[in-house]
């Protein structure tokens, strides 16, 4: 876990609560301001940066996806539609320019760093799919998931059958050290997905699990990947320690706001039902945050939320909180903590629109 992680989990919960209301107090206008200048004098689009060495991703994913099986195949084009953002792919390549010109001022994305690119899409779209089946999940990016409508066993196939080609792609590289750095998403997020059917029964304890579980299921995979590009394109160690750090605390922070917007936007922005969550059992930074001020909350989470008007009673607790505030502040610390990083790179467009996409995380309503 990164080095907030891990300090704020020798913290009782009242104390990271009180650390990160002080942190808001005091820091987050001096972050705001910060980003202002970036995106004033500096602003560079992620999107059009890196769509470049994005161009044909899709395309290119199903050249690895290559099976006879109609059925089969038809299940595997459902998700690599190419109407995503491609987010992770993006974060990637603009990664490895960053890296690449801060070695030696080479502008160019080297092939294997954007095969990394394919890899982790197609590693995080396996992982979707399985979660699908795990929560029994109706719909994914406003459609319907490929459990409900081939059914759970040719869903779980599926998703093995894109890891297994991820894998194949990862051996072409042919680099050891790159692929003992991306197995290591595989086993984190198979060790987040049982961090996340477990709770702790200590409140003190609860926080620093839930954000070890976040690491895992989510950051895992986008610190990982930028820690690969760095490896292939720069030689020192201080660079693939600084692209992991970027990557770590995104990829906190991303998630640590789509378990805000589990609670504060509509089902047809998320392209998901709301409360999500809550439903499965599951007690986001914003409901434990919400639990002090609303101690009663604490029963209904050892439960998993399973009595009749529980989910709605905690969602109304939830909303009645300053839980939501407060996660939006925590994702605000490690937006900081991820521009921190990046800066210490040499100058270059990649560079801002790494420190730009930290804006894009934290303002994003789906």
């Amino acid at each position: 876990m990164c080095q907030f992680t891990q300090r704020s989990s020798t913290l009782s919960f009242p104390k990271i609560c009180n650390l990160f209301w002080r942190f808001h107090h005091t820091s987050t206008s001096h972050l705001c301001s910060c980003s202002k200048t970036v995106s004033d004098e500096k602003y560079q689009d992620p999107f059009q940066l890196g769509r470049k060495d994005l161009k044909n991703l899709y395309e290119d994913i199903k050249k690895e996806l290559l099976v006879s099986a109609a059925e089969f195949k038809e299940m595997c084009d459902y998700y690599f539609d190419g109407k995503g953002k491609a987010f992770r792919p993006m974060i990637v390549v603009l990664m490895a320019r960053a890296c690449n010109i801060h070695h030696n001022n080479s502008r160019e994305v080297q092939a294997s760093q954007r095969s990394v690119a394919i890899i982790a899409e197609m590693i995080h779209t396996a992982s979707l799919v399985h979660d699908d089946v795990i929560d029994d999940a109706n719909s994914r990016r406003g459609k319907l998931t490929v459990n409900q409508i081939w059914g759970e066993r040719k869903a779980v196939l599926a998703g093995d059958f894109i890891l297994s080609a991820a894998s194949v792609a990862l051996a072409r590289i042919g680099n050891t050290t790159i692929i003992s750095v991306l197995t290591q998403v595989i086993e984190d997020l198979v060790r987040g997905e049982f961090l996340q059917l477990g709770s702790k029964e200590n409140e003190n304890e609860r926080f620093a699990h839930y954000l070890e579980k976040t690491f895992k299921k989510t950051a895992s995979l986008i610190a990982n990947s930028c820690k690969a590009v760095s490896i292939l394109g720069c030689p020192d160690p201080k660079v693939h320690e600084i692209a992991y750090q970027y990557g770590k605390n995104v990829g906190i922070a991303f998630q640590l706001i789509d378990d805000v917007l589990d609670f504060t936007s509509c089902a047809d922005c998320l392209g998901k039902p709301t409360a999500a969550d809550l439903k499965l059992g599951l007690a986001t930074g914003p409901v434990l945050f919400a639990c002090r001020q609303f101690p009663e909350m604490n029963a209904m989470i050892m439960r998993r939320f399973s009595k009749p008007g529980d989910v709605e009673r905690a969602r109304k607790y939830v909303l009645q909180s300053d839980g939501v505030q407060q996660t939006t502040y925590l994702a605000q610390r490690y937006c900081h903590e991820a521009t921190r990083e990046i800066s210490k790179l040499r100058p270059s467009p990649e560079r801002e629109a790494l420190i730009q996409l930290t804006e894009m995380v934290l303002m994003r309503d789906k």
